[in-house]
């Protein structure tokens, strides 16, 4: 019975995950240049794409001959219409293709082709078929496909003349489309230049691989990882080592069935501690993770329960988890077999979760940036860490005895993950304060709290602080003696950022530094700022790093770029942004990156997650969600979102006078050299245009 059930459960979570297998990554639309036309007139036909995020289209024109499956149209003859030149695919990307070892052109995000042809009879008749292939940046999977289409809301009247030009979209009709098949001219484009459509941007710019950065992905699960393990020398955690461990030596059974149960119950924390990041994922959904990360009722409730964990460990009160479900639990875990070893990991996880708890809340506060998937996969590698060695001990339960037996060292451990958490305590309180403008917390004031936490940490490692919970120390050990002097390292580097010094190596960590009230560094330099049109809006509570001037909201930007005729350089941005925040702090400071800011482009900063009401009068509802978008942040995330399919932060745009995008966006990646270049070709692309 319990394996049926297993098996049932197991079937029903894959079945969630896979959802159907039968896969439409590109949906397609047609439209004309106009739907009311002469005959005599030429009309455009569009053919649009949209591919879903990972993947991408072929386009119809290549030199790889023996290569992938390319975008191919077949117009049907009709004596109604005639062609006019060649499929034209509109500025696709260059592409190495690894499996043919050719060079080909794709699209990622949106694909468009543009066919001419000339109206002939009234009786106007276009119909064709269409090939093409999709394929997975992920798993490298590919689609290929075929569709009939046909043009049928063109309307035609006899009389020669100029239709006039009535941009329409079928949007219940999906096509695809095809290339001529000679149509094989090099191309290069360094990036695809689209038109915003007004204040508003035109929803054709690529998402794809500059809003995902696969080392930033990694980083995070190496993150997660040591947080498992982390979490392994907590005093609630690690005395549960050899009670685990006990569970598996009080039946004398076979060795076999000793592997079976340690399988079996390692991969029950994995699913435990798993299925809590999937929880979180499904129900708040991809906007709603963002939301969640700089929800301030839900910082400050992160920041009140790391103070909590830190006064308890400091051994002012304990806390324990209801001792009446973990009775319960228990007993289940007393009868054996297969309920028990899953109940054993049951009661393991609840009985750790005052230590654990932090550590989990940070791993999914951290992953709350927009992904589904991240919140998995972070709870995965956490927990796998997190179940290694209960799973190894109890392949091995006789090793249990090597292990230093719970005491005083533990006691420490305890105390000093106290100290920790005061210090994080004040990170997400700092969030709460950034996206409601409080003022509370600025920067000085949370480096000056660090200052004296850290240097009580110091202290307390070397033994010249004791509490009442702490054995007796005679003498320092060396490992002790070697973690204070870090402590002690670390404190005096903060020292400096109480006169604005940078801090880089903790700027995603610390208020920005246009909250500090006494900046000694800036008030030292000496540097050429750039000029704004007018006076900014929200400048009064927004603020841009290193004395840069610039606006807050989209309209007036691009106002005073055209005024200026400089390209706009859009930061996508967040309060609770931690990449944002290192950004600034490694890339934008450097000379050749601030120079180029300040002198060559007009800066908008567009806070997403910024919680500021506006006027009734300018809120709308949103074509992505069909929401009412009241606030500054809702609105700018609602532009990124609806118009660059992408809500990842940090996230910047170069575009010119008529909005066209002038380089591929450019998302979280520290390097100068590259930041520059991308600078660098948006300046090229702008003096081209315009």
């Amino acid at each position: 019975m319990l394996k049926r059930i297993l098996f049932l459960l197991l079937l029903s979570f894959f079945g969630l995950i896979s959802q159907a297998q039968i896969l439409s990554p590109a949906k397609w639309t047609l439209s004309s240049s106009s739907e009311s036309v002469k005959v005599g007139d030429e009309v455009e036909l569009i053919f649009k794409a949209t591919i879903d995020k990972n993947w991408y289209l072929y386009s119809s024109e290549f030199l790889c001959e023996d290569g992938p499956t390319k975008t191919t149209i077949t117009f049907n003859p009709h004596p109604s219409y005639q062609l006019v030149g060649k499929l034209q695919p509109i500025k696709p990307i260059d592409k190495h293709d690894d499996i043919f070892e050719c060079d080909v052109k794709i699209f990622k995000g949106t694909g468009e082709f543009r066919q001419k042809v000339k109206v002939v009879a009234t009786n106007l008749k276009i119909e064709g078929n269409y090939d093409y292939q999709v394929c997975s940046d992920v798993d490298g999977k590919c689609i290929p496909n075929n569709e009939d289409f046909s043009f049928s809301k063109i309307k035609v009247t006899g009389k020669e003349g100029k239709a006039e030009a009535i941009p329409t979209i079928d949007n219940n009709q999906q096509a695809v489309i095809i290339p001529d098949a000679d149509s094989a001219k090099e191309v290069k484009v360094a990036a695809d230049v689209t038109q915003f459509n007004g204040p508003t941007l035109d929803k054709s710019i690529l998402d794809g691989e500059a809003s995902y950065n696969k080392d930033s992905l990694w980083s995070i699960l190496i993150i997660a990882f040591l947080a498992g393990l982390t979490a392994l020398i907590t005093p609630c955690v690690f005395p549960m080592i050899p009670m685990t461990v006990t569970f598996f030596l009080k039946d004398n059974q076979s060795k076999r069935q000793g592997i079976k149960n340690a399988i079996i119950f390692g991969f029950s924390i994995i699913a435990l501690y798993t299925f809590a990041g999937t929880l979180f994922a499904v129900l708040l959904g991809t906007d709603g993770l963002n939301a969640l990360a700089t929800n301030w009722a839900l910082n400050l409730f992160i920041s009140v329960i790391f103070l909590v964990f830190a006064l308890s460990f400091f051994g002012l009160f304990e806390i324990t988890a209801p001792y009446k479900l973990v009775n319960k639990i228990d007993q289940q875990a007393e009868k054996g077999g297969l309920t028990g070893v899953f109940f054993m990991a049951f009661t393991l996880v609840l009985i750790s979760f005052s230590c654990t708890v932090p550590i989990v809340g940070t791993v999914l506060t951290l992953s709350a940036g927009g992904e589904i998937l991240k919140p998995v996969l972070m709870m995965f590698s956490y927990s796998f860490a997190f179940a290694l060695p209960f799973t190894f001990f109890a392949f091995f339960p006789e090793l249990i005895k090597s292990l230093p037996k719970s005491g005083g060292w533990l006691n420490s451990v305890k105390v000093t993950l106290g100290f920790i958490e005061l210090a994080l305590c004040l990170k997400f309180f700092s969030i709460a304060d950034q996206a409601y403008h409080w003022g509370l917390l600025d920067r000085d004031i949370n480096i000056a709290l660090w200052i004296v936490i850290f240097g009580l940490l110091g202290l307390y490692l070397l033994g010249k602080i004791r509490f009442s919970s702490d054995s007796v120390m005679e003498t320092l050990s060396v490992p002790r003696l070697m973690l204070a002097i870090g402590v002690f390292s670390f404190t005096l580097y903060l020292v400096p950022g109480l006169w604005g010094a940078p801090l880089k190596m903790l700027a995603g960590y610390l208020p920005p530094l246009s909250t500090h009230d006494f900046d000694l560094i800036a008030l030292t330099r000496s540097q050429k700022t750039s000029e704004v049109c007018d006076e900014p809006k929200y400048a009064d509570f927004l603020h841009l790093p290193h004395g840069l001037k610039g606006y807050y909201d989209y309209k007036q930007a691009l106002a005073c770029a055209r005024q200026q005729n400089k390209p706009l350089f859009i930061d996508f941005t967040g309060h609770g942004c931690t990449n944002c925040r290192e950004m600034e702090a490694v890339v934008w400071s450097d000379p050749q990156v601030l120079q180029r800011l300040q002198n060559d482009f007009v800066v908008v900063a567009l806070y997403v997650d910024d919680k500021t009401e506006l006027p009734e009068e300018l809120w709308y509802t949103s074509k992505y969600d069909g929401k009412v978008k009241k606030t500054l942040g809702k609105q700018n995330a609602d532009l990124q979102i609806n118009n660059l399919d992408n809500n990842a932060q940090p996230f910047y745009v170069l575009v010119g006078k008529d909005e066209r995008v002038l380089a591929w966006p450019y998302s979280y990646d520290r390097s100068v050299d590259k930041f520059v270049q991308f600078l660098e070709s948006g300046k090229k692309k702008y003096k081209e245009l315009y």
